[in-house]
Parts: structure tokens; C-alpha cells; sequence
């Protein structure tokens, strides 16, 4: 995977907002394969190029918002993946993170949020179904 589309991918993480403008995000993108091996995630998840961490400071900012700026972050990345045609699965990790805290050297005072599998797709899955526009939007009142 060329580092200029890393870059990018990363950038708009960056790019973000988050609370108080504190920026409480770090990503660990892992590409060793024996070190994805010990971070406890699915094995199909595993077989991707790159596993990319999200993480948290908890330090810069407490729960609840520091988890809130990191999946704004996050989904911004796995958009951005998403517009150069690579495959993503976000996977929660929150209260799951021993294994990769451990196997990435991760600080106790930060967080793993999620983690995804990214590369290119060696197949198209069908949509999912997603409910109707008029099921979920609502004006003046619920």
C-alpha cells in the first residue's frame, strides 16, 4: 500500500474536530504479520496489509468525550480508506484492549477504542439493507 495513501488516510484523521480542540487520538498502523498475530483480533481481520489502532489519551481528555473525538476521527480515516477503494471493518475494542496494549506497547493512561482491517477487497459484498430515510429523520419533533 503506497505511504502517500497512508498519509492521507491518516490526514483526515487529523484534520478532525474533537472536544476543546484536544486531539486526544494516536493510530498505530501494524504491518508486521507477527505482530498482528498477538492482538487478539479475528483471524480473517488479521490477513489484512495493515490493522489500523485507534486510540485514546485519557490523559489530554477523559472518557466519555475522549471516545467520542476518537470515533469521529476514526470514521473520517475509514472514509477517507474507503475513497481510494480499500476495504475497512470497524471492530470495537473498548474494555477488549490487554492484547493489543501488550502486543504494541501501548501506555496504561491510553485507551483502544476500535481497530480495522484495511486493504483491497478481494471480493464486493452485497449492500446491507438500511432503513428508510423517512424511518430516521424527523422535523419540529420525534
Amino acid at each position: 500500500m503506497p505511504q502517500e495513501v497512508l498519509n492521507q488516510i491518516v490526514e483526515a484523521a487529523r484534520l478532525s474536530p474533537s472536544a476543546g480542540h484536544r486531539q486526544p487520538w494516536h493510530f498505530v498502523l501494524v504491518k508486521d504479520a507477527e505482530t498482528k498475530k498477538r492482538l487478539g483480533i479475528s483471524h480473517w481481520a488479521a490477513e489484512a496489509p495493515i490493522i489500523l489502532v485507534g486510540c485514546v489519551d485519557t490523559e489530554t481528555r477523559s472518557p466519555p468525550l475522549c471516545y467520542v473525538d476518537l470515533a469521529i476521527a476514526f470514521e473520517h480515516m475509514v472514509l477517507a480508506a474507503t475513497n481510494f477503494g480499500l476495504g475497512t471493518c470497524w471492530i470495537g475494542r473498548l474494555g477488549r484492549d490487554e492484547p493489543i496494549k501488550t502486543a504494541l506497547g501501548i501506555p496504561e493512561y491510553v485507551k483502544v477504542v476500535a481497530v480495522t482491517p484495511l486493504g483491497f477487497p478481494d471480493e464486493t459484498p452485497e449492500p446491507k439493507t438500511r432503513k428508510a430515510i423517512s424511518e430516521i429523520m424527523h422535523y419540529d419533533k420525534f
